[in-house]
């Protein structure tokens, strides 16, 4: 017997996240007051630390008898200098304090003037030692853009281009960079085998041809496939990459290029042994919307729903919880834990459509972040089976903070965890069973799975008159 089912609307979650290119998470949004410079480095230092030094460091640091230090018309705004702006940040986030009293304003002077001193001393002999001239803006992006890579592999910094190429994609894009590889068994490299015109690798002046080594902190190694160096130079539009080539003998080189070229992807949907068989590339605002309309739109009744994930990077948080909702009633999706505090619960909201049907989530290694958010919950909860192999593993969460009108940086901020509390970060999600090594056939053993569970009820999706209720906009 089956039943008729008609999607209702779903209410707003409680809290604002993506994954990937994330806004800041207004429940710990706290104001804090940007540093402003003078209009030179030496007013930098004179000013704001001069009572940090004594006389003799102050010598040491800048020598007025000869003409060695920073030209004092370079303009250090690029670095610090927010003008009236200040800076929505994270009190919770980014407090050192024990206390954990918010910090109302960062002082430079809290800065080590010995540290201070360094930074100075390094920027004074590039510029008067370094073989080639080196624009100070340059210099000191490629400072901010260090200190954060340093930190992780997901925090960037952004600069006017990149801020802007940034703002201007849709939430939940998949961007790349233009690169297509093959490996060439004679070389023993892997070769670049076409460049896309117009994109940030042909910019760069990547040339087909040319060796990829090393894309982020990855080297490249004879066990990977074509698809696998596609799926690392895909990812969130917006995002950065590092690639580090060659030209054949000569020296490597590491660039970063932006996934500017952005494709917006779509769910879709198919039926197999009245298994309903949702792809999901990347999850996008409506994500949970096309579901309900795709599903709305088969004319035979389905008895199990099988959720594709494999080479999802991501997308938006209130997306999967969105998805997830159409599956289970007032229960925990994930839990979102800060730098201190009790972490913060995402449960469920709306009618769980779907709750009766058995659920098979497929997934492989590239299946990351908010893909991992999903079938962890349906997982932990004990509403899915999970087969493939284990996920990525990036349960992080970046926030974007303007620093200005032109330029961001790109933070990581809190981690997520399980509906139990489990870590995702570094570990991923452990499939409940391992599928064979030929993924080809992966979809056709998922479906088998599901056929073999308990499908006494079949639903039939209806189309209300008029159009498809959607959930509340927020």
């Amino acid at each position: 017997m089956f039943a008729s089912v008609v999607a209702k609307k779903f209410k707003p979650l409680f809290l604002a996240v993506s994954l990937g290119l994330t806004a800041s998470m207004p429940m710990y949004a706290h104001s804090i007051t940007a540093i402003s410079d003078s209009n030179s480095m030496l007013a930098f230092v004179a000013d704001d630390v001069a009572e940090s030094f004594d006389e003799e460091e102050m010598g040491d640091l800048i020598d007025e008898e000869e003409d060695n230090t920073l030209d004092p018309t370079s303009d250090v705004s690029n670095l610090v200098d927010t003008g009236n702006q200040s800076i929505r940040r994270s009190d919770r986030y980014l407090s050192n304090n024990p206390s954990n009293d918010p910090i109302e304003q960062v002082a430079l002077n809290a800065i080590s003037p010995e540290t201070l001193k360094t930074f100075v001393q390094v920027i004074d002999l590039v510029r008067r030692q370094y073989v080639e001239p080196v624009n100070d803006d340059v210099l000191f992006n490629d400072a901010i853009s260090g200190m954060l890579h340093k930190l992780d592999t997901h925090a960037e910094f952004l600069d006017a281009e990149a801020y802007d190429n940034l703002r201007a994609f849709t939430a939940g894009d998949i961007g790349h960079v233009g690169i297509h590889a093959q490996y060439d068994a004679t070389a023993g490299q892997w070769v670049v085998s076409s460049i896309d015109r117009n994109s940030p690798a042909a910019a760069a002046g990547i040339a087909v041809g040319d060796y990829l080594h090393q894309i982020n902190n990855f080297k490249l190694n004879t066990e990977m496939k074509p698809l696998d160096i596609e799926q690392m130079l895909s990812g969130i539009a917006g995002s950065q990459v590092d690639v580090t080539f060659s030209q054949a003998g000569r020296a490597k080189r590491m660039v970063t290029l932006q996934r500017n070229l952005a494709e917006q992807q779509h769910v879709s949907i198919e039926v197999e042994d009245s298994i309903a068989i949702i792809r999901l590339p990347i999850f996008q605002n409506n994500t949970a919307q096309q579901i309900l309309k795709a599903l709305n739109q088969l004319t035979v009744p389905i008895t199990g729903v099988l959720l594709d994930i494999r080479n999802n990077p991501g997308g938006v948080l209130e997306s999967a919880v969105d998805v997830a909702s159409l599956f289970m009633d007032d229960t925990v999706i994930v839990q979102v834990q800060g730098r201190e505090g009790e972490p913060q619960k995402l449960v469920t909201r709306g009618t769980p459509i779907l709750t009766d049907l058995p659920v098979v989530i497929l997934q492989n290694r590239y299946s990351a972040s908010a893909a991992e958010v999903l079938a962890s919950s349906l997982q932990s909860n004990h509403r899915a089976t999970v087969v493939g192999e284990r996920s990525y593993g990036k349960g992080s969460v970046q926030s974007v903070l303007p620093l200005n009108d032109e330029q961001a940086i790109k933070l990581t901020v809190a981690h997520y965890l399980t509906a139990d509390g489990e870590k995702i970060d570094g570990i991923g999600v452990t499939p409940d069973i391992e599928l064979s090594e030929n993924s080809s056939l992966w979809k056709t053993q998922a479906v088998t799975i599901l056929l073999s569970k308990d499908r006494d009820l079949g639903l039939r999706f209806t189309e209300p008159e008029g159009s498809l209720p959607v959930k509340n906009d927020y």
